[in-house]
């Protein structure tokens, strides 16, 4: 893990090699350790600044968002909360973390693009929950050189598909983040990332036509 902060809590040795194995699993351009090390930056970001209600929770829900991936799977998020539920009762039985809440935001990873900051209440549980959420989707306002990096990656998990039908689908989702009021769901995120996003996207959109 790339993050040189305190972690919250210590994972035992076969957890952390169980997890390393699975962003292994199977070879991914996009969905594997270096994702999970850059929203670690950004929780640190966060913990530094305004803080997390529930760090332990929004970091083991980080850890095993992508934990099982399969492109053009529908089922990736639920089968990887399972795991990290899982996981939690096999090797932090005693840890006293809320596993019900790792699960929940793990799930909402499903929901990007089809959310507002409204949808959850104002108070921490809920900003912990837009900047988790805020965390997963931060690459679309990466500089340009990163953010063309992601997208080709994507392309590159989807190579099953046919090109003209991926560039169609993923053109389609583009202009749908595009066209939204708010593509960062949290007010710190927003301010920082979305001008750079709307640029992204805007490029990104003219090169799958």
């Amino acid at each position: 893990m790339a993050s040189s902060a305190p972690t919250p809590l210590a994972l035992p040795a076969p957890m952390r090699e169980a997890l390393a194995q699975a962003y292994a699993t199977p070879p991914r351009a996009y969905h594997n350790q270096h994702h999970i090390d850059a929203l670690l930056l950004d929780f640190d970001a966060v913990a530094a600044t305004g803080g997390w209600a529930q760090p332990r929770e929004v970091w083991l829900a980080i850890l095993y968002h992508d934990a099982i991936y399969e492109a053009g799977r529908k089922d990736n998020e639920a089968r990887s909360a399972q795991l990290a539920a899982r996981e939690i009762a096999r090797w932090l039985p005693d840890a006293g973390i809320d596993v019900a809440r790792v699960v929940e935001l793990i799930e909402l990873t499903a929901c990007h693009g089809a959310l507002v900051p409204d949808d959850f209440p104002a108070d921490a549980r809920g900003d912990d929950t837009r900047r988790f959420l805020d965390c997963d989707m931060a690459i679309l306002g990466a500089p340009p050189e990163a953010f063309d990096a992601y997208d080709r990656a994507i392309a590159a998990e989807y190579r099953q598909v046919p090109r003209w039908l991926y560039a169609l689908n993923r053109r389609k989702f583009l202009k749908a983040l595009l066209a939204r009021e708010r593509i960062f769901l949290s007010d710190g995120f927003h301010a920082r990332l979305d001008a750079q996003a709307r640029a992204n996207l805007r490029r990104a959109i003219t090169t799958k036509r």
